[in-house]
């Protein structure tokens, strides 16, 4: 089982709860970039800008390299691994209810109510 109460775990789904840092993960999964060029597809400032990157540094979720006065930021994929297991679990959990409502479901057999009756002549 997974550690339900984890400072790091709380971080990483905290920065995963907005979209302008979810969006930003996914343009560094692409490779490296710089706070200008994740701000760029929003109308946001580049101190705003690096006020989500702070967030996703402090989730471990990427790292800055200062290169003179240019942020190079990418991706650290690691600390996904435990948010990923948190929630395999819970995947588990439903796919065993799930198979379990299936079963019973079959079980019980065709429902009556859909088969028309014949020589019914209401």
């Amino acid at each position: 089982m997974v550690e339900q109460s984890s400072p790091q775990l709380d971080a990483i789904f905290h920065a995963l709860g907005d979209a302008t840092r979810r969006h930003m993960l996914r343009e560094l999964a692409q490779g490296e970039r710089t706070v200008g060029q994740l701000a760029e597809p929003f109308a946001m400032s580049l101190a705003a800008a690096s006020k989500h990157i702070r967030t996703l540094e402090s989730a471990g979720l990427i790292r800055r390299e200062i290169r003179g006065r240019t942020h190079l930021c990418r991706l650290d994929p690691g600390p996904l691994a435990s948010a990923n297991a948190w929630l395999a679990f819970y995947e588990r959990f439903w796919a065993q209810r799930l198979d379990a409502l299936e079963h019973a479901l079959r079980a019980e057999g065709p429902d009556p109510s859909k088969s028309s009756r014949k020589g019914d002549a209401s």
